[in-house]
Formats: structure tokens, C-alpha cells, sequence
């Protein structure tokens, strides 16, 4: 499936850190989307079968990180053969960078049927940048 490249806001930029992850088979990024609203920004985390307690949202400067793990139960709890590995398990990260004109400190964020959605509001004043995703 192609992404639009015509979302407001939005540039053909990769929004979604993958560096030194990719590279380890422990480590996957979920897929995320960022949509720029009127209002501001909506982080959308696809974390399917993860338990909320699992999860961690850290924010620091201008930067929003999901952290956390999926545990496999079919690895640790019996001797089984794989025939078919689609599903990614082990620690994740996905990290957004947020520009000047939105709030990071006033985010909001609900985890609902495995999605960990964030609104981020834009600042009442400043300039509104594209968003960066790192």
C-alpha cells in the first residue's frame, strides 16, 4: 500500500526512527502514523496484543517516544516449530520529533484496541513547521 504525500503538513520525509533497530531481530518499530489537523497533531501507534503496562511514552524537549515489549508466549512456554513468522516480538521504538508551534507538554494520549493515539494541540502562537519524525 503507497502513503499520500499530499497530507497537509506533511512532506515525502520518513517520519518513523528506524536507525539501529532494523539491524537487531530483537528490536521492531511499529507502524505509526502522524496526521496534521487544524488543530494540531495525531500520533496514531499500532501496538496490537501489547498490555498497556507494557507500554511507556516519554517526552523530552520536543521529542515523543513509545517504548516497550510484545511478549511471545508460544517461545517461552513450549517446544513448537514455526511455520509461518509475521508478527514482531521484543522491544520496540518509535520516536517522533515535534516542531515549534505545538504543545508537546499538553499532549493527551489514550490507548484503545491496540492503538496508542496522541493528540499534541497547536501553541496559540509561533510558526507551524512540518513535523520530523526521527
Amino acid at each position: 500500500m503507497q502513503k499520500s504525500s499530499s497530507a497537509k503538513g506533511l512532506s515525502n520525509t520518513s517520519f518513523v526512527t528506524r536507525a539501529n533497530l532494523e539491524s537487531d531481530a530483537d528490536h521492531w518499530v511499529p507502524s505509526t502514523d502522524v496526521i496534521c489537523t487544524d488543530d494540531g497533531i495525531v500520533i496514531k501507534v499500532e501496538l496490537a496484543g501489547i498490555r498497556k503496562e507494557d507500554l511507556e511514552l516519554t517526552m523530552e524537549a520536543n521529542r515523543m517516544t513509545v517504548s516497550g515489549q510484545r511478549q511471545d508466549e508460544m517461545r517461552s512456554t513450549s517446544k513448537c516449530s514455526f511455520q509461518v513468522m509475521e508478527i514482531n516480538y521484543g522491544t520496540f521504538e518509535t520516536t517522533v520529533d515535534v516542531p515549534d508551534g505545538y504543545e508537546l507538554s499538553q499532549a493527551r494520549a489514550a490507548y484503545h484496541n491496540g492503538f496508542l493515539r496522541v493528540d499534541i494541540p497547536r501553541s496559540s502562537a509561533g510558526p507551524f513547521d512540518e513535523v520530523q519524525v526521527s
